[in-house]
């Protein structure tokens, strides 16, 4: 049987991890920006693909937020 290994300190990783879902919320809003010219055209259909990807960067936020409360 092994004995399990220390984990790092999680300060530093709390840190890194919120620092990271900043980021990642930068482009987010930077993402939905682009949708908005494609929206109500003939080019919907883009619209629609770039708020997929929002609302999927959305989520990788909340859970980057989550994990850096979670270390911290």
């Amino acid at each position: 049987m092994s004995v399990p290994r220390p984990a790092p300190p999680s300060a530093s990783t709390a840190t890194q991890l919120a620092t990271i879902a900043d980021h990642v919320d930068d482009y987010r809003g930077r993402v939905a920006d682009l949708a908005e010219p494609f929206e109500g055209t003939e080019r919907d259909d883009l619209a629609v693909s770039i708020r997929e990807a929002e609302r999927q960067l959305r989520s990788a936020v909340r859970t980057l937020q989550r994990a850096a409360r979670s270390a911290g």
